[in-house]
This record gives structure tokens, C-alpha cells and sequence, in this order.
């Protein structure tokens, strides 16, 4: 998930250890990609802000790899039913796992806000530092042109005297 920068949108694409493209998206924002590995070996990933290279991007993307352990010991070998603690465990553990998914879906949503809300302030304070210049010239502009008013001019002292 692309969480800052430019329109949120990125490009990637995912390689086997034999060169051969399994995945590949362009200017997506978010996506997820399961895939079961057949080949042994170093996976390649790559994302690419090639087609925006004046805006910073920062993107989120998580592994798991393998399948979950089990949570009790013996429980792929079971025959009998769970007792009620063991099904209160399962039942927990499924809670929890649903929990971790809500909180790093608020952690990626506090990150992009945080982000807004930086560039929404430093917007604002040049807006205010701008405003203020513009102030400052206004009012002395006022002054001078008021003082301007009130300030007399004599004639020049030529030729004839009384």
C-alpha cells in the first residue's frame, strides 16, 4: 500500500529465481498478492515511482511466509472433538489474528493522515508567513500615504516680498 506521495499510486512487479514475471501491476495504490511458491530460491520485488520521479513515495507491504502453526500441538492429528477450552482458545486466537489485521490497517491509515496533516501545516504557515508580508506592506503603504496628507507644501520663495 502506497501510504505517501504524489497520487498514492505505484508500480510493481514480482519475479521467480528463474526471471519469470508472477506479478506485475502498474500505479496501483493498494493490492495483495498470494502466491504459493514452486521453486526454491530468492524472489525478486520491485516497486517503481518511474512514471513520478518528482514525488516521494513510502509504501507498506507485509510477508507471511509458510503456513501458521498450529495452536495446539496434536491438532492436525485430532480425532475427537476439542474440548470447550481448547475451542475457547481457537476462537481467541482467530479474535487476535482478526485484531493485529485492524491495527495495522489504523497504523497505515494514521501514517497517511499524519502525512496529510504535515503538509497541510507547512502549507498553512507559508499561507500565514505570506499574509503577514502582505500585512506589513499594506499598512506601511497606509501610513505613508496618510502622512502624505497631512503634510504642507509651501510654495517656493521666489521673487516678491511683503
Amino acid at each position: 500500500q502506497v501510504i505517501t506521495g504524489g497520487h498514492y499510486d505505484v508500480d510493481c512487479f514480482v519475479e521467480d529465481p528463474n526471471g519469470r514475471t508472477i506479478y506485475k501491476e502498474t500505479k496501483k495504490q493498494y493490492d495483495s498478492f498470494p502466491h504459493r511458491t514452486e521453486v526454491q530460491g530468492v524472489y525478486t520485488f520491485c516497486f517503481s515511482n518511474e512514471f513520478s520521479t518528482f514525488s516521494h513515495k513510502t509504501v507498506y507491504f507485509d510477508f507471511q511466509v509458510g503456513d501458521e502453526p498450529p495452536i495446539l500441538p496434536d491438532m492436525s492429528n485430532r480425532v475427537t472433538a476439542l474440548t470447550q477450552m481448547e475451542s475457547a482458545c481457537v476462537t481467541i486466537h482467530e479474535a487476535l489474528n482478526t485484531v493485529i489485521d485492524s491495527q495495522t490497517h489504523y497504523r497505515l491509515r494514521e501514517a497517511q493522515d499524519r502525512s496529510r496533516a504535515e503538509d497541510l501545516n507547512g502549507r498553512v504557515s507559508y499561507w500565514s508567513v505570506g499574509e503577514t508580508l502582505i500585512l506589513f506592506v499594506v499598512s506601511i503603504g497606509q501610513v505613508m500615504l496618510l502622512k502624505s496628507f497631512f503634510t504642507e507644501k509651501r510654495p517656493g520663495s521666489g521673487g516678491t516680498g511683503t
